[in-house]
């Protein structure tokens, strides 16, 4: 199987739901949520792409990197790569239901550790979508990381408590899901946090707590002061709030205000290894990637989602070459042109 066959089988199974398209950038999809697409005009989806295709890179070949290293410490992890899977529920509704959920959620978890790598599983209207994704988790022997919405504290701590259970290395909350349509569709009430409600949970669990859906210094340093191990800069994909700014955008302020005292990682229009490398360069520690290992499970299972992370994997490799970066811990503003 290759990748090619993969965006073919794909493509086959969304139909109606993702179009699989050359470049996955939201504008065949505008509007389409549930669906995979970003909400309303699709702008904060797209913007995620452009935010990121706005930096250029300065080509170094001056140098004796030769077989650069990709190993990540992160959250207490060692991971052969800094490209992890984020957290993506309701295949029947957004990806077409060729996969049940628990199928689905199994795929993103094998294929992330294969690959060196590490999945997180998510939180939805259904009760099924994160007791999938905490059976997944204990198939690859805790080998995952349990992202909850923002619901009530009692809720909320009682889903931590099954993650703990499950062995997870990490627990988060996706924030930015307070007003997530699909949520509504299933009667679930999810809604903002007090600082004072997310030093709560933080405080409710030993595993490190990551906050999904930082977009403000403000907000970065209310989850900071709040405890969090780390935080996610994200727009949830452009699925919440149209015309948010693109992650790559607000990152490096995010990073200057809070980055010596928690873990920063980011998502948002990763599309490949460059991609990866520049939201590295900018300050964060590791990325996430949702719709693209979407793809890959849907088309190609397990193999799929492996084969799509050592992909990203390669791209960096090969992209920290061609600007002199022996380990991640070189990569900085200065590959950026």
């Amino acid at each position: 199987m290759d990748i090619k066959e993969i965006r073919q089988l794909a493509r086959e199974r969304m139909k109606g739901y993702c179009a699989v398209c050359p470049v996955c950038n939201g504008k065949a999809c505008a509007g389409q949520v549930p669906g995979m697409g970003g909400t309303g005009s699709g702008a904060a989806f797209q913007n995620n792409l452009s935010a990121l295709a706005r930096y250029r890179l300065n080509m170094r070949t001056i140098h004796s990197v030769t077989a650069p290293q990709t190993s990540c410490h992160i959250l207490g992890l060692e991971l052969a790569t800094p490209v992890l899977a984020a957290p993506m529920t309701g295949v029947s509704y957004n990806m077409g239901g060729a996969l049940t959920e628990s199928q689905f959620i199994s795929h993103i978890m094998a294929g992330a550790r294969e690959a060196g790598s590490i999945g997180c599983c998510g939180d939805g209207g259904d009760p099924q979508f994160y007791d999938s994704g905490l059976a997944a988790i204990r198939e690859q022997g805790g080998h995952g990381i349990a992202f909850i919405k923002p619901r009530s504290q009692e809720e909320i701590i009682k889903r931590l408590r099954l993650a703990e259970e499950a062995g997870a290395r990490a627990v988060g909350i996706d924030i930015d899901g307070a007003g997530l349509v699909t949520m509504a569709l299933f009667g679930q009430p999810v809604g903002p946090k007090t600082p004072d409600e997310l030093r709560e949970l933080v405080q409710s669990t030993s595993l490190p707590f990551i906050i999904k859906g930082i977009m403000t210094v403000d907000e970065a340093r209310l989850a900071a002061e709040a405890g969090a191990a780390a935080i996610v800069v994200s727009n949830h994909g452009g699925r919440i709030l149209d015309h948010t700014p693109g992650a790559a955008e607000v990152l490096p302020a995010i990073v200057e205000a809070v980055g010596h005292s928690i873990t920063v990682l980011a998502d948002g229009g990763v599309r490949s290894g460059v991609d990866v490398l520049k939201l590295l360069a900018l300050g964060a520690k590791a990325v996430l990637v949702g719709r693209p290992l979407a793809v890959a499970a849907v088309g190609g299972g397990t193999e799929g989602v492996r084969l799509y992370l050592e992909k990203y994997t390669a791209e960096l490799k090969q992209a920290m070459i061609l600007t002199g970066c022996a380990s991640l811990s070189d990569i900085s503003p200065h590959v950026l042109a």
